[in-house]
């Protein structure tokens, strides 16, 4: 072949393709439709959808959705030789030039679904020229696309009366299922609507849109489109439709997830339908109970622990309530966490060896350097074991721990668990962060309970997932969307374009949230944690043993917030964890505001509606943990004088092995009237006994209480030893150092006197401004009127050591 010949015959080739392709760069297809966008839940079932930004019902049909009945209608009834044809068929603009000149039969106009899609994405007025541009559009948009995708453009984009576009818009509005769910009958019916739209309104001509629907299936199964069975029994099915509302499941995770993914047509969460309608109902119903008390809203999140998906969200009981502000956000919003904190503290502290669960902690009112905490009920018991201290959410006893472990260590680990109201605010963070002195939400309080299910293990919680898998590649956005458009040339199919996944493993708040997992603490830690957790002699246990032994097993924790104001309940299990929130959005609190006593009895309608069937597989104890033998008094290993002994968990070369000092042998004197030390004990006349070795707090908490305890005598006065260093001096109690006091000058205020001091000491003397004041018994409340000004405040005891703190008194 000359080259004269290869011109003659690919010339015209090679001349045509770059001016087809400056054509279509010159005159690009216009741009993508804007879709509803909607939220999936994890089976693809549409759990909430909005209107596009041109306020219409455009939810996008995804090509698994067109199913082999849809294609089938729409083809034979539009178009039949689509699959044939370039986007315009020649023997049809004939044959309807032909009816259209002499008047034969019925008008028509030829246009092929192609060139509907032109006119659908370019509406004009009806005219020839129109006609020829949605002609060359129709050849623009073969192209570029394949016919399935077409095909799918069209159904997105067929009106079907008022602002209802689309053929998935249309199946849910009115027959509420996706197409791929629609029978013979529905599915037909929604094919002939789009050629009258304002005259075949479902709802309003159900009579009318059943006889032509009929007319159709009985040319259809002529045809042999359909096998005779379906279509005699498409026949007989009633039309009884009627417009429905948009669905409007997970509001408020909704609007989140929109957000957070501007553009997005489809997002598939991680919910799961009947698990997010049951929280939805329970929750709703609960908070109108509460509504005589004061309570206004509740939040809830549930979570599964193997996956970290969260698989229902409550906003708020109502998201349209407006009157109660039910369009905030429980799950987000930053409130006071009350005792929620305490089993990571625990943890913290067993892992560093500071605790076991039989371990006695003071339980005594204490000066933490100026901050002096209450228990709840406010009251104190003495000395309570670790365990005892978790379980009733003791406050003192945490304070103690939290000032033992140290609070940087604390909020760091708190930040690293991704609160980050606590990772902003850490440098002004004190002692009261354990007790809701902080900022925290629902969402972070529950993924911490997440970690305790999960040994300790710390991850971002999932909310999205990856579309299913569907059987034809996804469509190719138009000119304006995200991909690569190529011409089809020389029957090669265009390059392959991918819509960008959603991010499975990213937070929305942008965390990495698979294959970053921190570890906060010991899965030996995690388990003694949910060991205490799940006591059901727990006072906050809801309703008794007997009737809520049918619930699943679970381990949990109340927290309330200072004034009543938050009320929380998290629990867990090996396969869920649930936080519940309830308060008022407005911050008001409640008198019956509690944890215990209103969010807990939700926490566990909650597990046993949605975990009823769950497997009851409990916690083992790791092989890192082991027991031994401790003294019943102390918690700690037993010393010389521990008769009393039971057996309690530790973690080997972690746990502290401090032996225990609770009795202490003492020299007494023959009249036992005073005790010797090493340096001042006769040769003879004495004998040994044990006494009782109390903290100093706990001591002088007994002899206030008259509670039953053996004192030291004292010690004997013609010993010139000043015994103990300055760890062992007076305490001062009352006032708390540093403190601002304002007095009512008419009222004659006096300021209380009081401290703490070692067992050996009998007497104190209390000076003001350096001037003594007077003598005391070491546990005597000591009362006197002030000067208004600076004040410094001492305490000496009868062994020579001294305290002294500053205050400042004002007078009104």
């Amino acid at each position: 072949m000359t080259r004269r010949t290869v011109l003659q015959l690919f010339g015209p080739l090679l001349i045509g393709l770059p001016v087809l392709l400056g054509l279509d760069r010159a005159f690009p297809l216009p741009p993508a439709p804007q879709y509803s966008p909607i939220v999936l839940a994890a089976d693809g079932s549409v759990l909430h959808a909005y209107l596009n930004p041109t306020q219409k019902w455009r939810i996008k049909t995804e090509l698994c959705e067109i199913t082999p009945v849809l294609r089938a209608a729409i083809i034979e009834k539009e178009d039949r030789y689509f699959y044939y044809h370039f986007g315009i068929n020649p023997l049809a603009i004939a044959k309807a030039a032909t009816r259209n000149v002499f008047k034969e039969g019925r008008t028509t106009g030829a246009s092929t679904i192609t060139m509907q899609v032109a006119r659908l994405l370019e509406p004009k007025e009806r005219t020839v020229a129109n006609k020829l541009l949605e002609m060359l559009r129709a050849l623009q948009l073969e192209a570029h696309y394949n016919k399935d995708e077409i095909l799918q453009l069209y159904l997105n984009l067929i009106p079907y009366g008022g602002n209802v576009e689309g053929v998935k818009s249309a199946a849910l509005l009115y027959f509420q299922q996706p197409p791929d769910y629609l029978s013979l009958a529905q599915t037909v019916t929604l094919a002939i609507i789009p050629n009258w739209p304002t005259g075949l309104v479902l709802g309003k001509h159900n009579a009318a849109i059943l006889a032509e629907r009929n007319r159709w299936l009985r040319r259809f199964g002529g045809q042999n489109l359909f096998p005779k069975q379906d279509i005699a029994d498409a026949l007989l099915e009633p039309l009884d439709v009627r417009r429905h509302a948009a669905p409007a499941l997970a509001p408020h995770l909704a609007r989140r997830l929109v957000q957070r993914f501007p553009g997005q047509a489809v997002i598939h969460s991680t919910l799961q339908r009947g698990k997010q309608t049951k929280a939805e109902d329970l929750t709703r119903n609960y908070v109108r109970r509460l509504h005589a008390l004061g309570i206004t809203n509740t939040a809830v999140l549930v979570v599964n622990n193997h996956t970290r998906a969260v698989e229902a969200y409550v906003g708020s009981a109502d998201f349209g309530d407006a009157a109660n502000q039910g369009q905030n956000d429980g799950v987000q919003a930053v409130r006071s966490p009350g005792s929620t904190l305490k089993p990571l503290l625990y943890a913290l502290a067993l892992d560093r060896g500071l605790l076991t669960p039989k371990q006695l902690l003071p339980d005594v009112p204490t000066n933490f350097h100026g901050y002096r905490p209450e228990n709840f009920d406010k009251r104190c018991h003495g000395e309570v074991t670790v365990e005892r201290a978790l379980a009733y959410s003791l406050n003192i006893p945490a304070v103690s721990v939290l000032a033992e472990l140290g609070v940087p260590t604390f909020t760091d680990k708190l930040s690293q668990a991704g609160f980050r109201r606590v990772a902003r605010d850490a440098p002004h963070l004190g002692l009261s962060t354990i007790l809701g002195g902080c900022g925290a939400t629902l969402e972070e309080l529950t993924n911490l309970y997440v970690a305790l299910a999960n040994g300790g293990q710390y991850a971002g919680l999932k909310w999205t997932t990856l579309p299913r898998a569907m059987t034809t590649p996804p469509p190719s956005p138009l000119p304006g969307g995200v991909g690569e458009l190529a011409l089809k040339t020389n029957n090669l199919e265009k390059k392959a374009r991918l819509v960008p996944p959603l991010p499975l493993e990213r937070g929305l708040g942008g965390e990495v949230t698979v294959g970053g997992q921190i570890s906060l603490f010991s899965e030996s830690a995690a388990f003694l944690t949910t060991d205490i957790l799940a006591q059901l002699t727990r006072p906050d246990l809801p309703v008794g043993y007997e009737t809520s032994r049918r619930l699943p097993k679970i381990a949990w924790k109340t927290g309330t917030s200072y004034g009543r104001r938050d009320a929380w309940s998290i629990g867990y299990n090996r396969e869920y964890t649930i936080g519940v929130w309830v308060g008022n959005f407005s911050g008001h609190g409640a008198p019956t505001l509690t944890g215990s006593e209103v969010a807990t009895p939700l926490l566990f309608d909650l597990f046993n509606a949605l975990a009823y069937n769950s497997p009851n597989n409990w916690f083992l104890p790791p092989g890192s943990l082991d027991f031994r033998l401790v003294c019943a008094e102390s918690g700690r290993p037993p010393g010389e004088h521990c008769p009393n002994q039971l057996i309690d968990y530790f973690l080997p070369g972690i746990s502290s092995a401090q032996r225990c000092q609770h009795q202490r042998e003492v020299l007494l004197a023959a009249d036992g009237a005073t005790v010797y030390c090493r340096t001042c004990a006769p040769a003879a006349g004495f004998r040994r006994e044990l006494y009782p070795n109390l903290p100093p707090g706990v001591a002088a908490f007994r002899e206030a209480q008259g509670l039953p305890y053996r004192r030291l005598p004292p010690h004997n006065p013609a010993c010139q030893l000043v015994r103990g260093g300055p760890e062992m001096a007076p305490s001062i109690v009352s006032p708390l150092a540093g403190t601002d006091y304002v007095l009512n000058r008419g009222e004659g205020q006096q300021l209380l006197l009081s401290c703490t001091t070692d067992s050996e000491v009998r007497q104190v003397y209390w000076y003001v401004n350096d001037r003594f004041l007077r003598a005391a018994r070491a546990t005597e409340r000591v009362f006197f009127r002030p000067r208004a000004g600076q004040m410094k405040i001492s305490c000496a005891d009868d062994h020579g050591r001294n305290t002294d703190i500053q205050i400042t008194v004002m007078e009104l």
